[in-house]
């Protein structure tokens, strides 16, 4: 019963839901943003709820040993009902925010780009080189720190571009091992991404250049008002990816993946949270 509770609280995105208002949160705390908060965060819970069921709603119904993929193949009405939740919900919430409809397009169109090339009319979007993995890091980044920004109508400084730019890295850096994991279906079904043109020691170097850039411009937010205790917070996960990343290229466990790994996303706002 445990075990059944996890799989649908991860397999339904209802977890990685939760870990984007944790990051939200962590946003409008190092920021000092002021805004509608509550409705904010409803309208990006379900929109997650929304775009995450649809994305693997459109997953084809294959024989599997993957435990993630054969809980989407059997919960397939699982997924069309939390994705009809999360668009009514999304919808509902959006109404809150009609004066930012340009900024919240943006998002929208981010996340579309992330699913499309599942789309069956829409496979033409496959050969974008770019792929899947820009994508998803950018609309995390743009959900759960920029439109924040935009939407406070707070004015942009050296300090929220920094903090917009480091945790862009560090998604990156969780994004490029999903990608790894999933190159040899990518390359299969014609899917292009960064990592599947990359032999093994270039993806390791994409994941050193994303992670060092995430390293450096986290170390000059101390330069724009952010505390070092702060800095360190944020810094502290960067350090657990370097362990991880080696596990999790020979370990492809849903669980680390899907729970761990996602995890690792709202650490630090965890962390500042607790500690600060």
């Amino acid at each position: 019963m445990v075990k059944s509770s996890i799989h649908f609280l991860v397999f339904s995105s209802i977890y990685i839901a939760v870990c984007a208002l944790v990051m939200i949160y962590q946003t409008n705390q190092l920021l000092n943003l002021q805004y509608d908060v509550f409705h904010y965060c409803c309208f990006v819970f379900f929109s997650t709820i929304c775009s995450y069921n649809f994305h693997w709603g459109l997953t084809p119904s294959v024989e599997t040993n993957m435990v993630r993929l054969g809980w989407t193949i059997r919960n397939k009405t699982v997924h069309k009902i939390l994705f009809i939740i999360g668009v009514i919900g999304a919808v509902w919430y959006f109404f809150y925010f009609t004066e930012h409809w340009f900024w919240l397009g943006i998002g929208v169109i981010l996340t579309f780009l992330y699913s499309a090339p599942k789309v069956p009319y829409l496979r033409i979007l496959r050969n974008i080189a770019v792929g899947k993995t820009v994508f998803l890091a950018m609309v995390w980044m743009y959900v759960t720190t920029a439109l924040p920004i935009f939407i406070s109508g707070k004015n942009w400084d050296s300090s929220q571009i920094l903090f917009c730019a480091s945790r862009l890295f560090f998604i990156y850096s969780i994004c490029i091992l999903f990608d790894y994991r999933d190159r040899d279906y990518d390359k299969k079904e014609g899917i292009r991404s960064m990592i599947t043109y990359l032999d093994n020691k270039g993806v390791d170097k994409l994941f050193y250049f994303s992670l060092s850039a995430f390293a450096i411009i986290t170390f000059l937010l101390v330069w724009c008002g952010f505390t070092t205790l702060q800095v360190v917070l944020i810094l502290l996960p960067g350090l657990i990816m370097i362990p991880l990343y080696y596990v999790a290229k020979k370990n492809f466990s849903d669980y680390l993946y899907y729970i761990i790994l996602d995890g690792m996303m709202m650490l630090s706002a965890l962390l500042t949270s607790i500690f600060i």
